[in-house]
């Protein structure tokens, strides 16, 4: 299951526990007690890495001393290309590719956690397959729950992915619009679904 921050249909947990594994994304804002996490993936760069490891409140949140593995969604070496263009594109993002890997790394280390990169290609991949959706140069980059649902779809093709607390909103230098599409055409030729909140059971009638 891969687990966005938005809405999450009531009984989610039970389907939860039955997954091999639940992948959360940065404050995990869905979680609630008693809910698995078993993957965190992170923004490891510019301010929303900042925001995580900074202060220490994140590395003590439940779903992050649960998982097994942290997961940074940004290659290092890719936004570190990004700065110059992003200077003269959006200069009011001066530290988007500001990188906080190495604070990850070494919270992982510290807790034993294991921890992954995701490889540069892999958003070079996503870039191309929203293309039909979104011209090039329409927005900044892909959101990370997309790098990971691509991820997950290379990782293990065959297995039985399911989203859920995925809304396809925020912020607007991620196409939000266009990924709900790719998102739709992966549910329907039949490599991910969505979790949906099951009807209440009818009344008996008399």
């Amino acid at each position: 299951m891969i687990v966005g921050n938005g809405p999450v249909p009531e009984g989610a947990a039970a389907a939860m526990a039955q997954a091999d594994r639940v992948v959360r994304f940065n404050d995990c804002r869905s979680f609630r007690a008693g809910e698995r996490s078993d993957v965190v993936a992170v923004c490891n760069t510019g301010r929303p890495a900042r925001a995580m490891l900074d202060g220490g409140a994140w590395a003590h949140h439940p779903a992050v001393v649960a998982a097994r593995d942290i997961w940074c969604v940004r290659d290092p070496a890719f936004f570190a290309a990004l700065r110059a263009p992003l200077a003269i594109s959006h200069p009011e993002l001066d530290d988007f590719c500001e990188d906080g890997t190495p604070g990850f790394e070494a919270f992982a280390l510290a807790s034993a956690k294991g921890v992954r990169v995701l490889d540069a290609s892999l958003h070079s991949r996503v870039v191309a397959a929203l293309a039909p959706y979104a011209p090039a140069g329409s927005y900044v980059v892909p959101s990370s729950g997309l790098i990971v649902i691509a991820a997950l779809l290379e990782d293990a093709p065959e297995a039985d992915l399911v989203l859920t607390g995925f809304t396809h909103q925020g912020w607007d230098g991620h196409p939000f619009a266009a990924e709900a599409r790719l998102v739709e055409s992966w549910c329907r030729a039949g490599r991910l679904s969505r979790l949906v909140e099951a009807a209440p059971p009818r009344a008996a009638q008399a």
